[in-house]
Parts: C-alpha cells; structure tokens; sequence
C-alpha cells in the first residue's frame, strides 16, 4: 500500500485542515456586511475633522396649559356682572343778566368747576339750544282756584313759544298726581290737557306725593329734563315727608325744577282784602307762616337742580316769567368733568361753578353801552354719585 506519504505527515495535515475551519467563523464574524449600516454618531457632530453631522435631537415640547375652567353655573343665579367707572359729570350752567338775558359769548376758559371744593378739569363743552323735555305739574284744588286759573292761562304763553321738537307733558295734583296728556309734541294736546282743569274737586295739595311720583318717572327719560311747578308749596299730608323728597332730589340726576309760586299772589290778595286768616277750601287752615315756609321749600328744589325759582306778585307777570323759562331751558352751557374723586360711595358732591376772564381774574360785562352788568350763575348744587351696575 502506497499513499506518497507517511502516516506521520498525514496526521499533521489532519489538524491542520481542523485548525483552519475552526478560525474561519471568527474572522467573517469580525468583517461588517456589505448591507450593514453603521449607527450614526451622537448627536452634537463628528468626534473628528471627517465624517458626517448628525441633527441635534429635538427636545420634547411641554404640554399646552389646561383651558380655563369656568366657575360652575348656580342654578337660578342671574348672569351679571358689576362694573364700577368713573362717571362723566354734566353740569347745565345758565350765565344771565339780572333782568334775565342770555349771555352766549362765553368760552370755556371762563368757568371753573369745583366739586367738595377741588377744582376739576373740564373735558367737554358746548353751547346748547336743545329741544325741550318738560312735565308742566300744576297744583289744582279748591285753595285760590281763581288764581290757578290765572297762572293756567299764563302757561298757555309756554305752550305757545314751543317748537315742534319739544315734548312735553301736563299733570295736575291735589290729593294725588293724575297726568292729562303725557309726553306728545302736539301742542293743540298740551293746551287741550290744560283746559280739561275747569273745577277743583279737593282742597288737599300733597306735593310731596306729586313731585316724588314726578321725579321717578322722569328718571327713567334719557337726557335732561325740566319740571315746571305750578303751586303754594303747600303740603296737606303727603305720605312722603320734606327729607325724603330733598333726597329724592339729590339722588336724581339730570333734572332741573323751575318752581312758579302763586302763593304770594294769594296772601297779597288776603291782607288788602281783609280776609279772616288763609283757608284751603274752607276746610284747612293755612297760616302766613305755612306759605313762607312752603315758598323756601320751592327755593330749595330750584337751587339744588339748577333752576330758578319765581315769586310773581302779579297777574300781569306770569307771561314774563314763562319766556324767562323758556329762554333758560334753550340756552345753556353745558360742562363736563369726570371727578378727581372716583369713589361711587353714595355721597352727596357739592357743586361749585365760577365765572372768569380768560387770565383768571373777574369776569366783566358790558352792555351795548360800555356799562358794567351784573350777572348770575344759575347751576345745580351738587350730585349723587352712585355706582353704575351692568
């Protein structure tokens, strides 16, 4: 038997071939695939001067804040809500001569406004000639009806001078308020309403009643309006008292009551006819005492609104003191402020309106003939100021 080789030689080539396949797997596991991709690096660019960049990873965004939560809905509960602003204060200044002539060549650098007594800062200003909104409230009883009659009859004088974008209203009082015609334009229905007042039926006069009951409704009309007050002033037993009505008044806003007095015109009548002391139908006493105090209460409504209050001591006059009114009403300078005091507490602001030169110094006027005239500031005296709830 014959192989070439020796059975020595043949066993060394033997765990040779054993060696060799056994390294093999080793070094193909050591070679990469040509399909295999190599893991980028981390993130933030190469470790060396060659390679490619890799992307920062984008950091994960904090999630949205939760939407607001609404306070939970009470069953019943209204949806409101309380807004509290400084208001915008309009005061009506009427400048006239004594005998009563408008002066309309005012500036607004001619007045100063003072509220509690700081001065404010006028924002707006204007002269107006704005149609008229007005309630003519005529005292009508059994008391001095001849001299109602008279005064009703000088009212037709106002009804007269309107124009056709006024409004106004009548209503007559004695025992209660009663409105003739309300608010129309039609100047054949105002004179219609103030001949339907022929015969008093009582000698009661609550104008406490009246005037409250007035007030209200009227607080309910946006704009300025006017009451022109017919009456003695005299109080029979209204269910609402003297402070209560000078409150109603202080509380009501953009207002200004014109009282007419006819109780002078019915005392002058007494004592030079030698009448045996002031009765009201022959029923109620009224002492001289009742209508002085009844005309300071009159007073009072007019000063604290703005008006003027009228004392006519004769017939004749009644026509002069309504186009005194008239004129009053059309012409007017109207300031506005918002007050240095924003507080809406409630309280009682009193006001003040003073009239200047341009410089600051006293303010003169002159007729067409070079002499001095004396004027009067007719303004309301202060205000309420209330909170606004919306």
């Amino acid at each position: 038997m014959s192989w070439g080789r020796s059975p020595l030689a043949v066993v060394l080539a033997l765990v040779m071939v054993a060696a060799t396949s056994l390294s093999l797997p080793a070094q193909e596991q050591s070679q990469p695939s040509p399909n295999q991709q190599t893991p980028p690096p981390e993130a933030g660019g190469p470790q060396s001067d060659v390679g490619p960049y890799a992307i920062p990873r984008k950091k994960e965004e904090p999630p949205p804040p939760p939407p607001p939560t609404k306070p939970k809905k009470i069953e019943g509960m209204p949806d409101y809500s309380i807004q509290v602003t400084v208001p915008l204060v309009t005061v009506p200044v009427s400048v006239t001569t004594k005998d009563g002539q408008f002066i309309s060549s005012l500036k607004k650098d001619n007045f100063r406004v003072y509220e509690d007594g700081v001065q404010q800062n006028v924002s707006g200003f204007n002269v107006s000639e704005a149609p008229i909104t007005a309630v003519l409230l005529v005292e009508f009883a059994s008391i001095a009806y001849r001299f109602t009659i008279e005064t009703l009859r000088a009212s037709y004088t106002f009804t007269q001078m309107l124009k056709k974008d006024d409004w106004v209203a009548v209503e007559s009082y004695d025992m209660r308020p009663q409105i003739l015609v309300d608010f129309t334009q039609d100047k054949g229905a105002i004179l219609g309403a103030l001949n339907e007042l022929q015969m008093p039926g009582f000698a009661e006069t609550n104008i406490f009643d009246a005037l409250y009951d007035t007030l209200d409704r009227l607080d309910r009309i946006e704009g300025h309006k006017y009451i022109i007050l017919i009456s003695s002033g005299f109080d029979s037993f209204s269910r609402v008292n003297l402070n209560q009505i000078l409150t109603k008044i202080k509380d009501t806003k953009d207002i200004t009551i014109f009282p007419i007095s006819i109780g002078w015109t019915l005392r002058e009548y007494c004592e030079t006819r030698g009448c045996t002391g002031y009765t009201r139908g022959g029923a109620i006493p009224v002492g001289r005492m009742d209508y002085l105090q009844a005309d300071n209460e009159m007073q009072t409504y007019a000063r604290l609104t703005g008006g003027r209050f009228y004392q006519p001591r004769f017939q004749a006059e009644y026509p002069e003191v309504f186009r005194d009114i008239a004129s009053d009403i059309r012409n007017q300078y109207n300031l506005a402020y918002r007050p240095t005091n924003p507080k809406l507490d409630g309280t009682y602001r009193k006001l003040k309106v003073e009239v200047v030169a341009p410089d600051g110094g006293p303010l003169k006027v002159k007729d067409q003939k070079g002499k001095d005239v004396k004027f009067q500031i007719i303004a309301r005296e202060g205000y309420t100021a209330k909170h606004t709830v919306e």
